[in-house]
């Protein structure tokens, strides 16, 4: 999963972002509303992480703009504002949670695991696609319902291949799905991974199809 961490305050940043990688999340930062505004007009995200009270455009106004723009993305805000109004405000403007600073990494973590639930899976944690299923905030894998044991990378792929069912997937969309911003994956680290994967997927009757010039697509395999 891609998230944003819109966060000014540096070490709060680092706490998150590291918390977030941890997991296995691809994570970027922006310091600023202006800089987290230009992000998710140009980046697709599965989660928001957006404090409020950021440098030249806040938080409301960040949240505001991408709800104006009908995007439903899933919003955490973390905050030092504990006040009731602000809280029914950024609510009423359409943040999903309400974190209260300071917090517990470990409540930090769960808040994220409900969002990515919600949003991947319709609000239950599996998702299902041949003989594969998944739960994605927990990145769990079961082939024909014995666990199968992936790579961060791996899952990586995986998760960008099953998010997108019947449909093809570009290079470019797998790489961006790997690579935190300043990151770089060469053709052959992503042709290497992809390997390892249809390797693993292959003796329970799934595949990673190659479709030439377009990108690839996760399928069944005839038996």
């Amino acid at each position: 999963m891609r998230v944003l961490i819109a966060e000014d305050d540096p070490d709060i940043a680092s706490g998150l972002c590291a918390s977030l990688r941890r997991q296995g999340h691809v994570v970027d930062h922006v310091d600023n509303g202006a800089h987290a505004d230009a992000a998710l007009n140009s980046t697709p995200y599965s989660l928001l992480v957006l404090d409020l009270g950021l440098p030249n455009l806040d938080g409301h106004a960040v949240l505001q703009r991408l709800r104006q723009r009908g995007d439903g993305l899933a919003v955490l805000v973390v905050t030092a504002r504990d006040g009731l109004s602000d809280r029914v405000q950024t609510l009423d403007l359409g943040a999903d949670d309400y974190l209260i600073k300071p917090f517990a990494l470990d409540e930090f973590e769960a808040r994220v695991r409900a969002q990515l639930r919600r949003v991947t899976s319709n609000g239950t944690p599996d998702m299902r696609i041949g003989h594969l299923r998944l739960d994605l905030p927990g990145r769990r894998v079961w082939l024909r319902e014995e666990p199968l044991e992936l790579t961060a990378r791996e899952f990586g792929l995986l998760s960008a291949l099953a998010v997108r069912p019947d449909r093809i997937v570009s290079r470019g969309q797998l790489v961006e799905a790997l690579c935190d911003w300043g990151q770089d994956l060469t053709d052959n680290g992503l042709d290497i991974a992809l390997h390892r994967l249809r390797r693993k997927l292959q003796p329970g009757g799934m595949g990673i199809r190659t479709v030439r010039g377009l990108g690839y697509m996760l399928e069944e395999v005839n038996e």
